[in-house]
């Protein structure tokens, strides 16, 4: 018996060591030392946003979340990518910015690892972490000084948006004559909003906003940990809610409200919100991340060829990206189209 012990164990040992040298082999095949790096010390200027200088076209107001914990305890805040590119679009267009919190004061932050130069650019401008670190407290806020007003994701939202009567205020000042924009679990901010005509805001309207899969996908008790789903919310007092595929870029115009599913479509929602205010964006060059975003749509709706022909005829594009949403679909049990997404990465 013991001699069969024995070579179970020296059989289990040999195939989970070789197992791992060939997840190293194919993880050093990847070449993702070779990806160019990210400039950490980047500014506005570098950022390569076409000039409209001397442009002075009023002011947009950031809205982000004053919550610091989840009801577990864990960390959360607002969403750094959410607020920096947008901030960007805003500025590099003729507009003053200005960020406003429930609480008002220094937010607190969610800052994730995979940053771009537009984020790190945001840090790094003096401007830019003034008017964060003393954000306005929404009692504060004067509506009526601002042409949009964007409502920045971050799960803590999904506490102080909802049914906030200050939030409420600005949005009833805004809707009729402004532009409102919200991303990922940005468009809580919406929920339970009465118009001055006694009207939901949300009534016979399309929106987005990061959808059950996204949520569930990520943590599977997110209903107990959030207390509600924003799809769920969102279909209930909306016209309609239109979901698009898992963190993809997806954005919804319905006249001058533009709402995003996800943090990948923030530059989508900040753009849109510009085109609601009567301007087409000045022209910016597209982040290797966004290049990733659109070879993986092409990918969904016309296949791995013609994917990874556009991929070879157009800009450089986020390898580590590709890979992540090859990963996702492996966790989803989805084994060809994690084979053909990281075939994708690779070519």
């Amino acid at each position: 018996m013991w001699k069969w012990i024995k070579r179970v164990v020296v059989g289990v040992v040999v195939t989970a060591s070789l197992l791992a040298l060939a997840v190293y082999g194919y993880v050093r095949s990847l070449d993702l030392d070779r990806e160019p790096g990210v400039d950490t010390a980047a500014t506005g200027a570098d950022l390569g946003f076409a000039s409209v200088a001397g442009a002075d076209r009023g002011r947009i107001l950031i809205v982000v979340t004053s919550t610091a914990k989840l009801a577990n305890g864990k960390r959360t805040g607002f969403e750094l990518t959410e607020v920096s590119r947008a901030w960007w679009v805003f500025v590099h267009n003729g507009y003053a910015v200005d960020i406003a919190s429930p609480l008002g004061g220094e937010p607190p932050m969610v800052r994730d690892d995979d940053l771009i130069e537009a984020d790190h650019a945001f840090l790094n401008d003096s401007l830019a972490q003034s008017r964060l670190r003393a954000s306005i407290a929404l009692a504060d806020v004067d509506p009526a000084r601002y042409a949009a007003v964007y409502f920045a994701g971050g799960k803590g939202t999904m506490f102080d948006f909802p049914n906030n009567p200050h939030i409420a205020r600005i949005l009833r000042d805004i809707v009729p004559r402004g532009v409102v924009g919200a991303v990922c679990h940005g468009p809580a901010a919406l929920l339970g909003v009465t118009l001055a005509d006694g009207s939901s805001l949300l009534d016979g309207r399309r929106v987005t906003g990061f959808s059950n899969a996204e949520e569930l996908f990520l943590a599977p008790d997110a209903r107990e940990r959030l207390g509600f789903l924003l799809q769920d919310a969102l279909a209930t007092e909306a016209g309609s809610y239109l979901e698009g595929p898992l963190y993809l870029e997806h954005s919804i115009v319905d006249d001058r409200l533009v709402t995003g599913q996800n943090p990948w479509s923030t530059w989508a929602v900040a753009e849109g919100m510009l085109r609601a205010l009567g301007h087409e964006p000045v022209a910016r060059p597209l982040t290797a991340e966004e290049r990733s975003v659109q070879l993986l749509a092409i990918y969904h709706q016309q296949g791995l060829d013609a994917a990874m022909l556009d991929k070879h005829d157009g800009p450089r594009s986020d390898k580590q990206l590709l890979l992540m949403h090859a990963l996702i679909a492996a966790m989803r049990w989805r084994i060809g189209e994690a084979y053909s997404l990281q075939r994708l990465a690779r070519g």
